[in-house]
């Protein structure tokens, strides 16, 4: 698309969010295949008439049009592109969970294939039943890895030397791992064995679901600079994730 004017044709995506704009209109936050995070006014899409009413649902996949000369575009037109299956209860707010990780820490504008394959392949994990603390926690570690920020999980930060899975190591978030004798105040400590399941995304283990958590909660808090991100919170009441 040019600097002028840019204009996408039946871009996949996937709304993230909406909200309503004046009487008739909504702003639509939508994640994309090949332009990344984009703005839309979607004019008149609350009008009961309007072929856009209905269409812009989260968690399902889109073709959008749209054009744009400044940060936020116009929608042109929005259809359905295939079926999904729904999410419902517990695995709803994992949905949301992943928006708000998208709308909090992706820049608009910035494509990400990978990150949006990785994406839709969630929502299908989710869809299908599957564990949903192994999702979130597969779909965290690939978004911090596309913004350049992937944890070191399979070397010791110190030396170099090969993560042993029998030792404990403190996990430093500029650094990554180092070895501990025993978990001192105030560090995030995790066991060498979680460090080498989180990066095959293996969490059968209980230890590792529960070391795994803390360490992906405490490397997101960091990029999101300690604001809280609403949706755990939610998520929190309805069970530990």
């Amino acid at each position: 698309m040019s600097a002028a004017r840019r204009r996408a044709e039946l871009e996949p995506g996937f709304v993230l969010h909406s909200y309503p704009y004046k009487e008739t209109s909504l702003i639509v936050e939508a994640f994309t295949l090949r332009v990344g995070r984009v703005g839309l006014l979607a004019r008149g899409a609350r009008r009961p008439r309007s072929a856009l009413r209905g269409v812009l649902l989260s968690f399902h996949p889109l073709r959008l049009s749209w054009s744009a000369s400044v940060e936020l575009g116009t929608l042109l037109a929005a259809e359905w592109s295939g079926g999904r299956g729904a999410l419902g209860g517990f695995a709803l707010m994992c949905g949301f969970y992943l928006n708000e990780l998208l709308l909090r820490l992706l820049p608009r504008e910035d494509p990400h294939e990978a990150l949006f394959d990785a994406y839709a392949a969630s929502l299908e994990r989710l869809a299908s039943g599957e564990d949903e603390a192994a999702v979130l926690r597969a779909f965290e570690r690939r978004l911090l890895a596309e913004l350049g920020y992937a944890p070191l999980l399979e070397r010791d930060a110190a030396s170099g030397a090969p993560v042993d899975p029998g030792r404990r190591y403190a996990y430093e978030l500029d650094r990554g791992p180092v070895p501990v004798a025993a978990a001192a105040g105030g560090e995030l400590v995790v066991s060498g064995q979680t460090l080498l399941d989180v990066a095959r995304d293996d969490y059968a283990r209980p230890q590792t679901r529960d070391e795994a958590r803390a360490l992906m909660r405490t490397l997101i808090a960091q990029r999101l600079g300690g604001q809280p991100l609403h949706t755990r919170s939610v998520l929190r009441e309805l069970q530990e994730l």
